[in-house]
Order: structure tokens, then sequence, then C-alpha cells
């Protein structure tokens, strides 16, 4: 009998975070070789679970090329980053130094070695504020704050150096997907893992702290912006259909996909409003609210055109409800004080 050749390893980088650690999850149930590389800033040590973890920084060209000789690497799933729009208005040079920057050392490394393999995460941010509100792919990219900017600038990194790799001789060229995410939400399932920041700023995070009593209120940012109810609107996706999307996404880089950038979302909005009103659904109380002005970087609405990758990696999400994504939120946020992640 001839014996299946082992796959080679995969890098996760930022894997001891929300959107990474239920990514790697998922390799690990199906048995691929995954190393996590996190400077456990922003992640948790506990969310990766059984996976082998290095505690380090993407931009330590030196470290990241000994991960990847050890472990055999020939793909790497990128997640490591600063994400809070806010603060990236308020202190830009940071977004610029860990997203863009950070990346750029991380692929001089990838390219050294000759990683093939290449998916990014990437943000609905740049294309800053849709006609209509909606985004397909083919949108004019105009991010309106330095966090999509960022994240802009490393998908024109990733084409420059397929361009320079493809063009070379002997290595192999660096394919690549980018994966343009809306809003993520919700836990994974079983109450292993979920969402856990020691400043949490994204809406269904904020509401399910309040339901759980860890602060006295939600706070409504904007409540005159041209939409049916005066909130802002954005497409929200469940974590775990995120996390498919780029086990869907190596798989087709596996069959020899050609390099894209592809929007990941449901293709529908909610409002802040009907977002809070979900959550006291799942709650069974009213939320205590507080009414200010709108965030600086924040769009009016912002929902995705979502069929290219349904069409170019078969991803077929389980999990579009409002009501399940909240409610698998709050549940991980009551369990969390029992768990010791703060």
């Amino acid at each position: 009998m001839t014996a299946t050749p082992q796959r080679k390893g995969i890098l996760v980088t930022g894997g001891a975070g929300y959107i990474g650690s239920h990514t790697v999850l998922q390799l690990r149930e199906r048995g691929e070789r995954v190393v996590v590389l996190d400077d456990l800033s922003t992640g948790f040590r506990q969310a990766v679970l059984d996976a082998p973890l290095v505690v380090g920084d993407v931009a330590d060209t030196a470290l990241v090329a000994r991960v990847l000789r050890e472990h055999d690497v020939d793909t790497v799933l990128h997640f490591a980053a600063a994400l809070s729009v806010p603060e990236s208005v308020r202190d830009p040079l940071k977004y610029y130094g860990n997203n863009t920057a950070g990346t750029r050392a991380l692929l001089a490394a990838c390219t050294a070695h000759g990683v093939s393999q290449f998916v990014f995460s990437s943000t609905a941010a740049v294309y800053g504020i849709p006609d209509g509100g909606r985004a397909s792919e083919e949108h004019p990219t105009r991010p309106i704050n330095p966090y999509g900017r960022s994240k802009l600038v490393t998908e024109w990194m990733l084409r420059d150096v397929e361009a320079a790799t493809s063009a070379g001789s002997g290595a192999a060229a660096l394919r690549h997907v980018a994966l343009r995410y809306f809003n993520v939400a919700g836990a994974e399932g079983t109450g292993r893992i979920g969402q856990s920041r020691r400043d949490a700023f994204h809406l269904v995070h904020v509401a399910a702290e309040h339901v759980a009593g860890k602060r006295d209120h939600v706070a409504i940012f904007g409540t005159d912006y041209p939409t049916p109810d005066g909130t802002a609107v954005r497409d929200y996706l469940h974590v775990e259909d995120l996390a498919r999307a780029h086990l869907d996404a190596l798989d087709y880089l596996r069959r020899g996909g050609a390099s894209t950038t592809l929007n990941v979302g449901y293709g529908h909005g909610y409002s802040v409003r009907e977002v809070l009103a979900a959550v006291e659904r799942a709650s069974g109380k009213p939320l205590t609210l507080r009414e200010g002005p709108r965030r600086a970087g924040d769009p009016p609405e912002l929902v995705s055109e979502a069929s290219a990758i349904r069409r170019v990696l078969g991803w077929q999400p389980q999990r579009d409800d409002l009501d399940l994504i909240v409610r698998s939120a709050i549940e991980w946020e009551r369990k969390l004080p029992g768990i010791g992640w703060r």
C-alpha cells in the first residue's frame, strides 16, 4: 500500500486571537499541521487549545524564518493585526506599523522561505462609503480611516509580491486569497472558544458584556444616519462561517487556484437598533442605552455583495441568523468569568 504523503505545515499568525483561534480549531479538527504565532497582546494562550504556540511578533523576521523552517510551512494564514477603526483614527502610526510594516516583514520571510500560499485577513473597510451602502469586489477602494488604508496597502503588496515571485526563476510564486470581512460576531458552538478582548468595541461584543453585567450601558454612536432608523447598518457574520471561508480559501489555493480577493458576508444588513433588539430577545431583559454622536471613520451603511465567494470557493454559510449570532456571543460572555481569560 502506498502511504499518503503528509501535508506541509500551516502558519497561523494571530492564531490566539478571536477569528484566528476559530480558524485554528477548524484546521486542527480536520487534521492539518498547524503552528500559531502570536504576541498575545490581544490574544489568549488558552484560545489555541492544544495547537503549538510560538509567542512572538510577525515583524521578527529571524523568528518567522525559524518557524517556517522548523514546521516545514508552505501556507500562511495571516490574522495578526490591530483592528479598531476609532483607535486607528487616534493612532494611525500604530496601524501602519502593525498592519502594513509588520506584514511587509512577514512577506519578506515568506518569500525567502518559498511559501507558496497565503490567505490574508483583509476588511470591508477598504471600500470606505460605497454608493448605496453595498460593495462588491469591483467597487472602488476608498478607505476613510487608517485601519482600512493599512489593510489595502497589504493587498497591494501581495499582488506585487506575486508578480515578482512569478517572474523569478526556480521558486514558486506566492499565490494568495485576500478575504474582505464584514462585521464578525458570535462564538464557537460548543463553548470552547469565543471573543475576549480587554477593550471590546464591536457592537455585539459590547452588548454581550452589558448583558453579562460587565458594563453599565451600551452606547449608540450616531442616530442621524441616512438609514431607516437613523443608526448605522452593517452585515453581521458568524465567526464560524468566517473561519470556514479560510479553510475553503486554503483548499482553493491547494487546487492551484489563481490569486483573488473576495468579500465575506451574508449580503444583508442590520441596523444598530435591530441588533440591540436581538440582544434584548436573547437576554430577556431591556438594555440600558446611551445615544451619542457619530464616531470618526464610521460609514452609514456597509453591506456585502458576496456572490463571488460562493462561486469561486464554494463557500456555504451555515449560521446566517442574527439571533443565533447574538445568543452565542451572550452565552460565551457569561462563561468567561469562570475560565479566567480576562
